[in-house]
């Protein structure tokens, strides 16, 4: 029976209370030794006859640790007397890096509590709970290497971070309102508001104010569902839903939630869990669409602002532009937003690396960020380390590195200087708390991509090897490695052959996929211009005199008219595309619900919730064969539509198409499923999030006897491209023996 030995725990064990954890199983089983963090490894010297036990006992873990292995190995190392947390130093850096959990229930109590030491103060936290991420500097995760080094502990914060018996031992984020970080209320200029800056925050947004609130990772602009329309037709967004926080019982009233999504809402990521309304009329000055994203307070300032609120729910969304950076200094908010907000609720503390909200939608992810990113993720692609720029829209950047695949929190969209920049932050900041240095940089094929350019650059630097990637491959290969049938439906990506794809379905084995099927390639008058009005999209599709007619009748006058004619007729700027979300915001666009995009996906979204009352009755699909890839004829199904308009209700007529396009999907991947002898069928692309569309896709493959695979680890959407281009880049090194 061993009684000594060195034992070496890797996985997620840093800012997960892991030392404290040993520290209190060796005093419990009597055994003697030390801890101490070791980069993204803890290490532990240890003597005792418990001492099997006790290796037994910390293969467990914590609630918020994951343990990847436990090696014991031999040590002659002398073991002090009693149990010792020792000082941490450098060691291997196997790519965890801790996320931002949400306030736990015991710190609620402890901010609730009258007369004790953290009643009403802000930024209680414990080892369970409290940033992480978004105040790291490096690694391991100590005290001294995040923003939390500004504020040095008091007398009793000192007491309680060296006291193994309390839930704040070595909890680096420990303060309390004599030496921890402080709160501020201000107006736009600068100044301060008289009084309890929380109690007046509270007051003033139940009177209507609209306050700009600095939390864990950036900016949020609250306001009740009163002020909603005044704070979106500031922004300029009437149309573009937002999100709300509110207490568990609000949302329980206005929406209607699984025990899943309860469970989601309230774990320690927190995220905004997108909901079905009971009522779709309900809170449309907020949103227009029949879901809601709601969240419930993850912070103490959250729990303590609505502790004094009257209003049980808030307005709750991102103060930066959408796509663009989190906001997190101060004075760019009284510079950037003087006119949207009436006064800004701040503290101190420095927000070290951005993060925006998480989003979650049935289970699926829509944005990969706080309390979910930095995700790590086990994967064996090689010996090279390997850097995913990722895409254009919504993106983030991977890297991958000694048997683990890291992805950043969600970036934005790199089609400005802005959002550039931050991605090549996210990159230098990611990479030095990793130690990373790349032998090969993947990112997407499209030549003119900002992300792509910064991967030119970056591999002039330092010399890695550059490793084009197609976007929706990206998909399937962050969705799967087995050999399978991959659809990829989403809204643009560049194509192999130059044009647009957007609605694909591969056969093969990454990174080996052919293209076996696609949607009908079909015009883009004006290119993004046909994103923006999809009405546009409609005639690029239905080139018709049916279609200019009903254009004529909605509006479009006869000059504006004759030059789209024009244009699609010469083929004059005019961009070919298999794109699903462009054929369903021509859809929209001809059922009149949707005739100009004013946010992301929009067109999609408006016609999936005119869809909800309608009835879905299968149409005919029309497959053609073209290189021995199968075609669904889109042009035909629209027209389908168009003849039924006179006589069947808009929600019937959005239902079925919705349906009929996504069993025409689902019929081409299980005809080549069976073709080519596959048993498993992969689903990826933005689109996917639309449930009933997915849902029809996965009933066709399950009733032909195929597996399904969907990826709920990583948002279906293009939040999973950067983790894709790694998966394809270190697969593709390992088949080629580099």
């Amino acid at each position: 029976m061993r009684i000594r030995g060195q034992i070496s725990i890797k996985g997620i064990v840093q800012g997960v209370g892991f030392r404290p954890f040993v520290y209190k199983t060796a005093h419990d089983l009597g055994m003697q030794g030390t801890v101490r963090n070791l980069g993204s490894e803890v290490l532990v010297l240890a003597q005792g006859t418990n001492f099997e036990k006790f290796v037994r006992c910390l293969s467990q873990g914590t609630p918020l640790s994951h343990i990847d292995s436990v090696r014991v190995t031999d040590s002659d190392e002398p073991v002090p007397t009693g149990f010792v947390i020792l000082r941490s130093a450098e060691g291997s850096l196997s790519g965890f890096i801790p996320a931002d959990v949400a306030t736990c229930d015991d710190c609620i109590r402890d901010i609730f509590t009258p007369g004790g030491r953290y009643e009403g103060y802000w930024a209680t936290s414990c080892v369970n709970c409290g940033p992480r991420y978004s105040i790291i500097c490096g690694l391991p995760y100590d005290r001294e290497r995040t923003r939390m080094d500004a504020f040095p502990m008091c007398g009793a914060c000192e007491e309680e971070y060296t006291d193994p018996t309390s839930r704040r031992h070595h909890a680096q984020t420990i303060a309390c309102a004599d030496c921890g970080p402080t709160l501020s209320l201000l107006h736009t200029d600068g100044t301060s508001v008289p009084g309890d800056p929380l109690h007046t925050a509270a007051s003033l947004l139940d009177n209507g104010a609209v306050v700009a609130i600095r939390g864990l990772g950036g900016f949020h602009i609250a306001c009740t569902a009163e002020a909603a329309g005044r704070l979106k037709g500031t922004l300029g967004r009437p149309e573009q839903p937002l999100a709300v926080m509110a207490t568990k019982e609000e949302i329980e009233q206005v929406a209607i939630i699984s025990e899943a999504e309860k469970k989601c809402l309230s774990g320690p990521a927190h995220p905004i869990v997108v909901l079905v309304k009971k009522d779709p009329k309900t809170l449309k000055e907020i949103s227009k669409l029949h879901t809601l994203g709601c969240m419930l307070p993850y912070t103490a300032l959250h729990h303590l602002l609505f502790r004094y609120l009257t209003h049980p729910l808030l307005v709750m969304t991102s103060a930066n532009p959408p796509g663009y950076p989190m906001i997190t200094d101060t004075r760019e908010v009284c510079e950037k937003l003087t006119g949207h907000v009436d006064y800004i609720l701040t503290h101190n503390r420095i927000i070290q690396n951005r993060c925006d909200d998480s989003v979650v939608r049935d289970g699926k992810i829509l944005r990969l960020s706080r309390g979910l990113a930095p995700k790590r993720q086990k994967r064996d692609l090689g010996d090279a380390c390997i850097l995913g720029t990722g895409p254009e829209l919504n993106a983030n950047i991977s890297i991958y590195r000694d048997s683990y695949c890291i992805t950043s929190p969600h970036v934005g969209n790199v089609r400005n200087p802005a959002t550039l920049a931050y991605l090549k932050e996210t990159v230098e900041r990611t990479a030095h708390l990793l130690g990373a240095k790349f032998d090969v940089i993947a990112h997407d094929l499209h030549p003119q991509f900002l992300s792509t350019r910064y991967a030119r650059e970056l591999a002039e630097e330092t010399g890695a090897t550059l490793m084009p990637v197609q976007h929706h491959k990206a998909h399937i290969a962050a969705a799967t490695n087995d050999p399978c049938i991959g659809i990829a439906i989403d809204g643009v990506g560049y194509g192999e052959d130059g044009t647009v794809w957007g609605g694909e379905v591969f056969a093969g084995t990454v990174p080996d996929l052919t293209r076996v099927g696609h949607l009908e390639p079909v015009m883009m008058p004006g290119g993004d211009l046909a994103t923006r009005y999809p009405e546009r999209m409609l005639y690029g599709i239905l080139p018709e005199e049916e279609t200019a007619t009903l254009l004529a009748t909605r509006g479009w006058d006869l000059t504006t008219l004759g030059v789209l004619e024009k244009q699609v007729e010469r083929r004059f700027n005019v961009t070919l595309s298999s794109s699903t979300g462009r054929i369903l915001d021509a859809a929209a666009a001809l059922l009149g619900v949707c005739r100009e995009r004013t946010f992301d996906g929009e067109p999609a979204q408006v016609l999936e919730t005119t869809a909800i009352p309608g009835t879905a009755s299968l149409w005919d699909r029309e497959f053609t064969q073209d290189n021995e890839r199968t075609i669904l004829s889109t042009s035909a199904l629209l027209r389908e539509a168009f003849s039924r308009m006179k006589h069947e209700r808009t929600a019937d007529i959005a239902a079925s198409f919705q349906h009929t396009l996504a069993t025409g999907i689902a019929e081409i991947a299980v005809m080549a499923a069976e073709e080519k002898e596959y048993k498993k069928i992969a689903l990826s692309g933005g689109v996917a999030y639309n449930h009933a569309i997915e849902s029809a896709i996965r009933k066709t493959i399950v009733a032909s006897g195929h597996d399904y695979i969907l990826n709920t680890d990583y948002p279906l959407g293009d939040g999973c491209i950067s983790y894709g281009q790694c998966v394809w880049a270190g697969t593709a090194l390992k088949q080629n023996g580099k």
